[in-house]
């Protein structure tokens, strides 16, 4: 008999119940205490009681449970045994260089270095086989194919020119970067395009107009706004030409938080993604010139239609983000987040917090769409409220406020993902906001799902997939060739090889890259273990929000991917990344 939420297995690969122990060695010395003071209860009276090892795991994997709201970075930097920056690309034929920094704490000394450094990880340098070089250089831990016995870089010169055309866009400028910390970026524009807006608004709302003065040769002048622009100049800047994106049944890969870097989205587009959109962006953070914010607008050249989504909650973050990211990247559109549910953010008028400030999400969105030549689009949930639904409210209006295209998210913030997405509210939201574009998103983790889903509502102009393409990537070939796929675990194990070599050219190959890859696997592994093969299904395909009962795969490999504990997810990324480092910890999200 079937039973809500549980996905069916087939009898022969079903195991009897076990249950989940914390993996000590990598559990946060924060959880350790947060385990602790469990423990030390005063109604549990553990306080003189020698409480079992196999209880505490217990207790221990409950509190795990939930969202981990506060995990902070699973590798440091341990100065004095690394390498000093200035040193690190010293090539064959060249003087090593010296450390212009008096106060410098890094390792100067390359012979010692390369004494205390790790054992390389493999002997193969990606990095250094696709661009000629490799940038992390002496500290690379594939290093030994490029690294001379005289502590020298080998440069493949003829490579390294192949490679040229291909390195990753939108890298934050270090004059860029100066400028947008002492603030003397000009955004002189945006700033008198909110004005002007203002000063437009406010006199409709008054019954007048803004009047021209004429001179005394009758020539008609403009009133200025501020500085050198004056209001002609923002009736032209408004009536600049917009650049056209043809979204018709393109298949969209959401923006995700923190698992939608670009290794992984390159994954994406190699199974047939057609748009890919960065990480959500903070405006502050950008203007503020935060490296860690700028990581996330970064684009790879497979990446053909490329996006950035921004949040924010006031007009001024939004028009001079606008402003910035056209002049300074290349980008293809701008999305805006109404969706984000996080507390933090929604407490200060971000994400969702825009859907009940209606009159500041008018602004936001009028002022942008100004200021950009690119198409300015919307990603929402219904509401804030499951039973207060407001986006088929909004979405006539998006049109005329200058929305290209609207993405509905069938759940409210209240719901989180709790609940299966609406998908007859979806198709309410695409009828009030015709001739509008409009995306359906939510619960797609198969064909059959996509097919019900343009079904259900047909005036939909496609669908976004977000959580889907985390547990199966390849959901975009199995869409276009119309199928499933029951891909077998050596393939899915190829998948993460290729993802490791693409986090080694994003974040690098030395140590700090090498752990960034891996707490980014791992993170993606917490979803990742979620797919079930085709094969073992009693009842294919698979539904998103159904849990499996413990089960063994056709073989070792696919029972260790499918294992739901952090320390199984860690095993696998010491097969490709090698041993974790001492004091590095991970606990999942969920």
């Amino acid at each position: 008999m079937a039973v809500a939420g549980v996905c069916r297995i087939k009898s022969e690969f079903i195991l009897s119940e076990q249950r989940k122990d914390v993996d000590f060695n990598h559990v946060s010395d924060k959880d350790k205490n947060m385990m602790v003071s469990e423990l030390l209860e005063p109604e549990n009276d553990h306080k003189n009681i020698d409480v079992p090892p196999s209880t505490k795991k217990q207790k221990f994997s409950k509190k795990l449970k939930g969202q981990n709201k506060a995990r902070g970075p699973t590798f440091r930097i341990e100065r004095e045994l690394e390498l000093c920056n200035s040193l690190i690309l010293t090539q064959e034929g060249q003087e090593t260089p010296k450390c212009v920094k008096d106060d410098c704490l890094f390792l100067h000394d390359i012979k010692k270095y390369l004494e205390i450094k790790p054992k390389d990880i493999g002997q193969t340098c990606y990095n250094y086989h696709i661009s000629g070089m490799c940038s992390r250089g002496l500290t690379c831990r594939f290093g030994n194919e490029h690294i001379t016995s005289e502590g020298k870089n080998k440069i493949n010169e003829e490579q390294k020119q192949k490679y040229e055309g291909f390195r990753t866009k939108n890298q934050l400028q270090h004059d860029l970067q100066v400028s947008l910390r002492k603030r003397t970026y000009k955004f002189d524009i945006s700033e008198a395009l909110i004005k002007h807006n203002d000063k437009e608004r406010e006199s409709k709302k008054e019954g007048t107009q803004i009047k021209e003065s004429v001179n005394e040769n009758k020539e008609v002048v403009q009133n200025k706004t501020s500085g050198a622009i004056t209001d002609e100049d923002i009736i032209n800047l408004r009536k600049r030409e917009k650049k056209n994106i043809n979204w018709e049944d393109k298949l969209f890969l959401s923006p995700l938080t923190t698992v939608g870097n670009l290794p992984f989205r390159r994954i994406c587009k190699e199974f047939g993604a057609d748009v890919t959109c960065g990480e959500m962006a903070m405006c502050s953070s950008l203007l503020q010139g935060a490296p860690q914010e700028w990581a996330l607008v970064k684009r790879h050249h497979s990446e053909d239609i490329f996006g950035v989504q921004l949040c924010g909650n006031n007009p001024h973050l939004f028009t001079k983000c606008g402003q910035l990211l056209q002049s300074e990247t290349e980008i293809d559109f701008i999305d805006i987040n109404l969706g984000c549910p996080l507390e933090l953010v929604y407490k200060r008028g971000g994400g969702c917090g825009l859907l009940r400030r209606q009159r500041v999400l008018e602004s936001c969105i009028r002022n942008l769409s100004d200021i950009l030549t690119i198409p300015l689009t919307v990603k929402t949930r219904t509401g804030i409220y499951k039973d207060e639904s407001v986006a088929h409210l909004l979405a006539p209006k998006f049109k005329d406020w200058g929305i290209s295209l609207l993405t509905i998210h069938g759940r409210s913030r209240e719901q989180r993902y709790t609940k299966s997405a609406d998908w007859e509210y979806i198709r309410t939201v695409a009828q009030a906001a015709a001739p509008l574009p409009v995306l359906g998103n939510g619960d797609i983790l198969s064909y059959n799902d996509y097919e019900l889903a343009r079904k259900k509502a047909p005036e939909l102009t496609g669908v976004m997939i977000g959580r889907g393409a985390l547990i199966k990537p390849w959901i975009f070939t199995e869409i276009k060739e119309q199928k499933l796929w029951d891909i077998s675990s050596s393939e899915r194990f190829d998948i993460l090889k290729k993802y490791v070599n693409y986090g080694l050219e994003h974040w690098g190959s030395d140590n700090k890259g090498v752990e960034n890859t891996r707490r980014f696997l791992l993170e993606w592994l917490s979803f990742l273990y979620r797919y079930i093969p085709v094969e073992l299904l009693e009842c294919p395909p698979q539904k998103i929000n159904d849990r499996p009962p413990y089960y063994r795969g056709r073989n070792d490999l696919e029972t260790l991917m499918a294992s739901p504990s952090a320390s199984d997810w860690i095993k696998i990324s010491e097969m490709l990344l090698g041993a974790c480092p001492r004091k590095f910890s991970f606990s999942t999200k969920a």
